[in-house]
């Protein structure tokens, strides 16, 4: 079924708040952000408006009660893409791939995200990897993995947040290193216990 024939033009104003706002700040709006957006009178308005996007497939709502969006793409060139998520937020000791943390997902090609193996987007913030070409507001197309090699580009969950860094493994520790201009940032030392939540494969500037 086409969707798009479907929807109102209010719901297709909101999706493209919806879209604007993943792009931007890499999550879904907020009811308020929402309802200022759509110059509705209340969060009542925008509740409501969530719940029209899911009942038509485009939102699905999580077991922790927020939503989560299903980009549908181009119909045209839908076969040859595959839905790849989109992470937010990600609490320390938590799946980077949880549900939870879902907020989108994304048609990507399959010849980045190739079928054989899992992916996920993740929105970059910051600049320790700005030297490598990985910058604020960009998006990274990483490859779900528990192994890498020197060099790799690696996601890992460190304290409590996700950290995108160079790495750098000898005997007996772990090194990730920033390739940043800023020079706040520092290589951070583990033991040999940890491990890779994931390697970047591509980097997607300014999503």
């Amino acid at each position: 079924m086409n969707n798009q024939a479907t929807l109102s033009s209010k719901e297709l104003e909101a999706i493209k708040v919806i879209r604007n706002a993943i792009a931007s700040k890499g999550r879904l709006p907020s009811l308020r952000e929402l309802m200022a957006s759509l110059q509705y009178r209340s969060p009542r308005s925008s509740s409501l408006m969530f719940n029209r996007l899911e009942s038509k497939g485009i939102l699905k709502k999580k077991k922790n009660g927020s939503f989560q969006f299903i980009d549908l793409g181009d119909n045209s060139i839908h076969a040859q893409t595959v839905n790849v998520p989109l992470v937010g937020t990600v609490s320390c000791g938590m799946p980077i791939f949880a549900e939870e943390n879902i907020e989108a997902m994304i048609p990507v090609s399959n010849k980045l995200a190739k079928p054989n193996a899992k992916h996920f987007l993740l929105k970059v913030s910051g600049d320790s990897m700005n030297k490598a070409g990985i910058n604020n507001g960009d998006l990274v197309l990483v490859r779900q993995q528990q192994t890498a090699k020197n060099g790799d580009w690696v996601v890992a969950l460190v304290d409590d947040g996700v950290t995108i860094k160079e790495l750098s493994m000898s005997e007996n520790a772990v090194l990730l290193k920033p390739r940043s201009t800023n020079k706040k940032h520092k290589p951070i030392i583990l033991d040999r216990d940890f491990k890779v939540q994931g390697v970047v494969i591509t980097v997607i500037p300014k999503f």
